[in-house]
């Protein structure tokens, strides 16, 4: 399973700070049953030792930044624990899958039926993921023109559902034709989508500053989806991808993680009591 995967997603793909690739388990142990998850955390574990797999495939790593312990009286440590005592393996596919042509950026322009797609931010020449239509996000056409704001409402309808909802940033009447999407944080690719022409970017995690300065310099509208709903649409790629293993039963966790799990919207203005 550990070459299955990759073989298309290369480590080397990763970016350097990122920690991608076989957490834990035996290289060799045998896998049947598969959960793939965004994130590796206590409900989705609880999910995968439910189901009884073998192995846990998670977009985002459980140990990105060192940790001087594991012991299971610590967050992590338990998560660990755990796994280990289940004799259920852990694998990390992270910015090496968001990189990958088809990847986490293809699911996500998917949801919009975006054609004509090409990277938003491309590896730099002579990087090992170079070429063959790999890069961070993706830029496509949608099926027909809408308005920002009838935009907002489809990709709340075609995203998984979250308290946090989609927000956008611009004029609500301006006509978009061509989108770019990146799934996860992307606000450090927001002069990539000035720069493409494009009318709108969708992504995760926009910063106030960041998305007001770049309106300011007349950048793309800007759509904002809770960072778990842009990357949920990979796993079902990533299940199938596994699925076509022979003898490998593949499970998708719909668990949302995201942290924000409360939406209060303000009243209608109607509605508003009259100041004083």
């Amino acid at each position: 399973m550990v070459a299955e995967l990759e073989r298309h997603y290369p480590p080397v793909w990763a970016e350097d700070w990122d920690r991608v690739g076989l957490v834990l388990g035996e290289p060799c142990a045998p896998v049947r049953r598969v959960l793939c998850v965004v994130d590796v955390v206590p409900e989705t574990v609880a999910e995968a030792l439910a189901a009884g797999v073998d192995m846990i495939v998670a977009h985002h790593p459980l140990l990105l930044r060192g940790v001087s312990s594991v012991a299971p009286t610590t967050y992590k440590g338990r998560i660990v624990h755990q796994l280990i005592k289940s004799d259920v393996a852990l694998y990390v596919a992270h910015t090496n899958a968001d990189v990958a042509a088809p990847g986490v950026s293809d699911a996500l322009a998917a949801r919009f039926g975006l054609t004509g797609l090409r990277p938003l931010h491309p590896p730099a020449p002579g990087s090992p993921a170079h070429g063959a239509g790999r890069g961070i996000g993706r830029i496509g056409e949608l099926p027909e023109p809408m308005t920002l704001a009838e935009l907002a409402r489809h990709a709340a309808a075609v995203l998984p559902v979250t308290a946090w909802g989609v927000r956008a940033a611009g004029d609500p009447e301006r006509t978009v034709r061509t989108l770019a999407v990146s799934g996860g944080s992307g606000d450090a690719f927001l002069a990539d989508a000035t720069a493409a022409g494009v009318d709108a970017y969708l992504t995760a995690d926009l910063r106030h500053h960041p998305a007001g300065e770049h309106l300011a310099a007349d950048g793309p509208a800007l759509l904002d989806a809770a960072h778990w709903a842009t990357e949920r649409p990979w796993l079902d790629d990533l299940a199938a991808l596994l699925r076509a293993t022979p003898g490998v039963e593949t499970l998708v966790s719909d668990l949302d993680t995201d942290p924000w799990t409360v939406h209060a919207a303000p009243p209608a203005v109607d509605d508003k009591e009259p100041r004083p």
